[in-house]
């Protein structure tokens, strides 16, 4: 059976095409919660209107196929996406 440790480590591999790191490093995944079998993750973009989403999210399709689980991925518009969730690795990378 699949753990939750699991699945956030394949959505390592998720790469944002705008910044060019993955989804787990710049804080774009929210949580993943597991309900009754099917695994939920919750999916924060950087902005509501990121033109990359429906690339993220056949990214994400891609890699949980992978590992052969259910899931859904649900989009959180409200909570807002700032720099304060990116990884401290990136922000020095960046120069942040």
């Amino acid at each position: 059976m699949v753990k939750t440790e699991e699945i956030m480590e394949k959505l390592k591999e998720v790469i944002d095409p705008e910044l060019g790191y993955d989804v787990v490093s710049l804080g774009e995944i929210e949580e993943i919660k597991e309900e009754n079998n099917k695994f939920i993750i919750v999916f924060l973009p950087t902005t509501p209107l990121c033109p990359f989403i429906p690339a993220i999210l056949d990214q994400i399709e891609e890699k949980m196929n992978e590992l052969k689980v259910d899931y859904e991925v649900e989009i959180d518009n409200e909570t807002k996406w700032s720099l304060d969730r990116v990884n401290i690795d990136i922000k020095k990378r960046l120069g942040l």
